[in-house]
């Protein structure tokens, strides 16, 4: 009964946390219940150093980290490939994802970055979480797609720009290059 109450509570934000990863409803599906199911068989190792629904969350994102990892795709970007200025200026600018935020505006945040994936081309997103996500090189890239080096560095450097003035557009980038997904 008690557990069935915590399905209850969760499942909703369970799945919408999934589905903003995924972008799949079956697989958003499957997945939640293989969280589920780890939160019934670990709930005895829950110590109360955070909510339930943070730690529910952190189960969460962590199954999706390890389906995507499975397929090889990520689709979270982050500013590991920005200038040490530009690093600076995202840690500074409250946009960046801080894994000590309450989680309703982490998740937030988690909304922002996949409404703003969805403004741009499959391929420039595919391109963009391959590099900044999966951590592959310019090089590996080329070799992954047939392009060559410069097509690759112009695409990102586009994909980039365009994630910039779509945050700009929704008045969430009050700078330059303050995009920190």
């Amino acid at each position: 009964m008690a557990f069935r109450d915590l399905v209850e509570r969760f499942q909703s934000k369970v799945f919408s946390i999934i589905y903003g990863i995924l972008r799949n409803h079956n697989d958003a599906e499957d997945i939640a219940q293989q969280v589920f199911a780890k939160v019934y068989f670990s709930i005895r190792q829950f110590d109360f150093r955070s909510s339930l629904l943070t730690w529910i969350y952190k189960i969460t994102v962590n199954e999706c980290y390890d389906y995507l990892r499975k397929k090889k795709v990520r689709k979270l970007v982050y500013e590991s490939d920005f200038s040490e200025d530009d690093a600076h200026m995202m840690e500074n600018s409250g946009v960046a994802i801080d894994p000590n935020m309450p989680i309703d505006e982490s998740l937030a945040h988690r909304d922002l970055a996949v409404k703003l994936l969805g403004k741009i081309s499959e391929e420039d997103r595919n391109l963009l979480l391959l590099k900044e996500v999966d951590g592959h090189s310019v090089e590996e890239l080329a070799g992954m797609t047939g392009m060559n080096e410069n097509t690759i560095k112009v695409k990102l450097f586009r994909a980039r720009q365009k994630l910039v003035k779509a945050a700009q557009r929704l008045g969430k980038v009050p700078g330059r290059f303050e995009l920190g997904l």
